[in-house]
């Protein structure tokens, strides 16, 4: 054998090393139960994964498309850009997660919540280089276990556990129906290689019925209409942390493969027609019902639940281009909507380790309070909204355009149309935080810890700074080739 194909996945190789470094960590430097100080705390995972981050950048070998292990593990330099971007995202989520984990029921599971976190992330790379069905399925449970245990984590909290037991039971269904989906591809073509699918399939009943029991399973990963249903619970009962972790990264690697695979293993006329048909009503469908649920919503967390579950079906916009122009598109937006939900789930995390509150009308008259918080949540949610010159609105002119250019120029008014009611129930929150009265005493002022400002801070500076759209955008799309 020849050992020399590892180093090609010299990514994920880096990753395990950090998360053999974070266990021997935690092993030998294990917080004080009784006093609840930890020997080492997030300053470690983050610096670990800066570095990781770093040097996976940096040019090398890698630098052109190539292929290990038969074509079962693929690369491309567009795969190294996701997966800096799921890095950055990680790292943010840490950074925002050191108060919560600094209480004295938490800080003795501290090394568990970041080997949890990293496990995940390793699952997500092993998905998005895959070549191959077996190899995807393997990292798609990779990621699915541990984000099951993350869930779970607050285990004495009843809406922690309940939401842990929803996620999986949907998890292991949706599973289901994915690998028999992948059981028929494979009856139909006799392989499961990504290239070799695509040469082989065809147009056959069996074929389209293999594709929608594909989608159905993806569609659940990504949190698309009709298969929603577990988001807004698990949101709720999940750790905010949690939820912020799983409300990025969990969409961008599971739409970065599914636009990799139809497109590689789906080509044939007949099966691209019926898959851009049925993404174009998932689309429709979920940026529309998630729009008129979050309205009716005042719990934050499912107020966010319903916000990602639209802005997941903006970001499989993407997908109906089905060209690199859609993959840089795709990558873009999922870059914007990454710092502009953390850092909204950055000032929410930061209320509730404060004050416990998590309504949308406990943040009445936040402004009086905690000026600077308010602002800066404001800032996310405009960027949430699309509103110009913040980052989402660039984002969603550049997916608007790979849509527009593909040929669906009605889908994209109905996205258009959609983003007025998005911008009405942000400012929802905009209102309450600027011009409704308290209903009871306001939230205090307090001061948020470094990590939390510093996770503020990043987020904040990519929703301006991204706004200068093109170029980042053309920066990006420097690396869609060999898709």
């Amino acid at each position: 054998m020849d050992y020399s194909q590892f180093l090609l996945m010299h990514e994920e190789l880096s990753l395990l090393a950090v998360i053999l470094i974070l266990f021997v960590a935690d092993l030998f430097m294990c917080p004080d139960k009784k006093s609840g100080k930890g020997v080492y705390n997030t300053a470690l995972p983050v610096l670990l994964l800066a570095v990781h981050t770093v040097l996976n950048l940096l040019p090398c070998s890698c630098a052109l498309a190539t292929e290990a292990f038969g074509g079962m593990y693929q690369y491309t330099p567009m795969m190294t850009i996701l997966k800096s971007v799921l890095n950055v995202g990680t790292i943010i989520v840490f950074l925002m997660a050191h108060s919560w984990l600094s209480r004295t029921e938490n800080v003795v599971k501290q090394g568990e919540f970041y080997m949890l976190v990293l496990f995940t992330l390793l699952g997500m790379y092993f998905m998005i280089g895959a070549g191959h069905f077996l190899m995807f399925f393997i990292g798609l449970e990779l990621a699915s276990v541990p984000m099951t245990a993350l869930i779970a984590f607050d285990k004495m909290r009843r809406e922690s556990a309940e939401a842990g037991a929803k996620f999986i039971l949907l998890a292991l269904f949706s599973s289901a129906l994915l690998l028999y989906g992948l059981s028929l591809i494979y009856g139909v073509t006799g392989s499961l290689y990504f290239d070799q699918v695509g040469a082989l399939i065809d147009g056959s009943t069996l074929s389209i019925f293999a594709l929608v029991l594909f989608l159905t399973g993806m569609g659940f990963k990504i949190s698309l209409v009709p298969f929603h249903l577990w988001t807004a619970d698990t949101y709720e009962g999940a750790p905010t942390s949690v939820t912020a972790f799983l409300s990025v990264t969990s969409k961008g690697a599971a739409a970065f493969v599914l636009f990799t695979v139809l497109i590689k293993a789906f080509p044939v006329s007949d099966l691209f027609y019926s898959w851009n048909t049925g993404l174009y009503w998932i689309i429709v469908a979920s940026i529309t019902v998630a729009n008129l649920f979050a309205i009716r919503q005042n719990n934050l967390k499912r107020f966010m639940a319903f916000s990602a579950i639209s802005q997941a079906g903006y970001l499989v916009l993407a997908l109906m281009d089905g060209t690199a122009q859609g993959m840089t598109a795709l990558v873009f937006y999922l870059l914007v909507y990454m710092v502009s939900n953390l850092g909204a789930f950055a000032v929410m995390t930061s209320v509730e380790e404060h004050s416990g509150k998590m309504l949308i009308s406990d943040y009445n008259g936040l402004y009086t309070t905690n000026p600077k918080l308010a602002f800066l949540m404001t800032l996310c949610l405009f960027s949430l909204a699309g509103i110009p010159p913040f980052a989402g609105f660039f984002s969603k002119f550049f997916v608007f355009m790979a849509a527009f250019k593909a040929g669906y120029p009605l889908l994209v008014f109905i996205a258009l149309a959609n983003t007025v009611i998005s911008l009405y129930y942000y400012l929802l929150i905009v209102k309450a935080m600027y011009i409704n009265k308290p209903e009871s005493a306001a939230i205090a002022t307090f001061r948020s810890d470094n990590y939390t400002r510093l996770a503020l801070a990043l987020c904040t500076l990519g929703v301006i700074a991204f706004g200068l759209g093109g170029v980042f955008y053309n920066y990006i799309d420097l690396f869609s080739y060999g898709l």
